[in-house]
């Protein structure tokens, strides 16, 4: 059997499946970034960016902003130019047309969503418990592994039914995020107005509790406030599900960063003016301590509980959906086996990839299950930062790589200089220079390993089965011989 044989037969297989529904317009396609972008990191991050730098927790969330506008650039391009699914995978695969580097691109932005995701089903838990019970649950109850584990299958159910349930739900969450960071604020700036804030003169100091210089410490704290920020680069995979992607993409990511980078701001400003810097960083519950010290008589300790269960199920739903669209679109063009393309005829969602994906968030729930460790999600969290900033290094690459592809259609186009600084500025992040644990190094190499070896048996797989990993119409047109 020929290559292009191989190629006709992936084509004609693709075209018997039904295309997603396209439900997305440009109002939920902002709230699907927003609820994103704002899920559990702003209810923790806050007291962490705080110990790295001191009072001036706001500038490394500014920062990164800064640094995540370039890559989103770059990604504005990309999806105008390519409105499908599979996001920086597919990117990568046009630009190089390499199996492996496609492979472990996709594995790592998978993991992440995944990883991600099965973290939040077990925060899902810890809050619905402490909600219902008043106090936090040990560590070892198994009705958090319960909770946790009816929490992903519902998650799959909402998932399954369709992007319009998915991004309905995703709609009600997102408000109920946003209600609750209003909330914060309101009570926050009303106390500082009243000229109550003790501690404002904090807001513009730098201190670091390792005596690193300001330099250090800035991009070591802006290292970790990067994983605040991330989510936008998800939506991309929603393309083949939005109605006119090409026109309402850029608008919408842009005014979505814009929006988040706004409240991280305000909220960091807020917290060093009225709790003091070395109690946010202690503090797991940073936002609580705010708002206690700002008005102590407010209910915020039983109201917090349920407004973080809905951020954190927010997270979740996106980073499911999210990871689901990724290897049906993977599938769908012969870089994973052809199941995973598998489109359900009457709800048109991507079923295969569906169930897949969360079976393997099951698995890694039980594994994290059976040894719990309070400190694993913020190094998890660092360690998906990390990935993420190598995966959008190789993005801003791969946009001036696909400039010699050209389409028939206009779309966005970002500067040269800024996709250069895009990957400039994630490179740097990603070294040890910048201060990161070196426990995340550590995590993200066994992640990568694993990615090599599922890597070798997809490709025994391909060998096996006679099916080419990739369809020579999906070679950029540079790079065929």
């Amino acid at each position: 059997m020929t290559a292009s044989t191989n190629a006709g037969e992936t084509g004609k297989n693709a075209e018997q499946q039904p295309e997603l529904k396209r439900v997305l317009g440009w109002k939920l396609l902002l709230l699907f970034i927003i609820g994103d972008i704002l899920g559990t990191g702003v209810y923790a991050l806050t007291g962490q960016v705080a110990g790295e730098v001191g009072g001036a927790a706001w500038l490394p969330f500014l920062i990164a902003f800064a640094v995540a506008t370039l890559t989103a650039f770059s990604y504005l391009e990309l999806v105008t130019k390519y409105p499908q699914a599979a996001g920086a995978a597919l990117y990568v695969h046009k630009a190089f047309g390499i199996h492996f580097i496609t492979f472990i691109v996709l594995f790592t932005v998978m993991c992440s969503g995944i990883t991600s995701a099965t973290t939040a089903s077990r925060a899902f838990a810890v809050n619905m418990l402490t909600a219902f019970g008043g106090e936090s649950p040990d560590a070892t109850n198994p009705a958090l592994y319960a909770v946790a584990v009816g929490f992903l299958l519902l998650v799959m159910f909402i998932n399954f039914r369709g992007v319009a349930e998915g991004v309905g739900t995703n709609v009600v969450l997102t408000l109920v995020e946003l209600t609750g960071l209003l909330l914060v604020l309101f009570i926050g700036y009303w106390f500082i107005a009243g000229g109550n804030a003790e501690h404002w003169d904090a807001v513009v100091a730098f201190e670091s509790p390792d005596d690193k210089n300001v330099f250090i410490a800035v991009t070591a704290a802006t290292s970790l406030a990067f994983f605040a920020l991330v989510g936008f680069e998800d939506s991309v995979n929603m393309a083949e599900e939005c109605k006119e992607p090409t026109r309402i993409f850029p608008k919408v990511m842009l005014s979505g960063l814009g929006i988040t980078a706004a409240v991280y701001v305000l909220i960091a400003i807020c917290a060093v003016a009225i709790v003091p810097v070395g109690v946010l960083a202690e503090s797991e519950t940073p936002l609580v301590d705010v708002v206690q010290a700002a008005a102590p008589d407010f209910p915020i300790s039983d109201l917090l509980p349920w407004i973080s269960m809905f951020a954190v199920a927010n997270t979740a739903l996106i980073n499911m959906m999210m990871a689901s669209r990724l290897l049906y679109g993977m599938a769908k063009r012969g870089v994973l086996p052809k199941f995973l393309s598998y489109v359900h005829p009457g709800r048109r969602t991507p079923f295969a990839a569906v169930i897949f994906t969360t079976v393997i968030a099951l698995l890694l729930l039980t594994y994290v299950s059976s040894d719990p460790k309070s400190s694993i999600v913020g190094l998890l969290g660092g360690t998906t930062a990390l990935l993420l900033l190598a995966v959008f290094t190789i993005v801003n690459i791969s946009v001036l790589v696909l400039r010699r592809d050209t389409v028939e259609h206009k779309h966005f186009r970002t500067s040269t200089p800024v996709a250069v600084l895009g990957a400039v500025t994630c490179g740097y992040l990603t070294l040890p220079i910048t201060g990161r644990d070196p426990e995340q190094y550590v995590i993200a190499g066994w992640l990568l390993l694993l990615g090599v070896l599922l890597w070798a048996v997809t490709y025994w797989w391909h060998r096996r089965s006679g099916d080419h990993a990739i369809s020579y119409d999906e070679v950029p047109p540079h790079q065929m011989n």
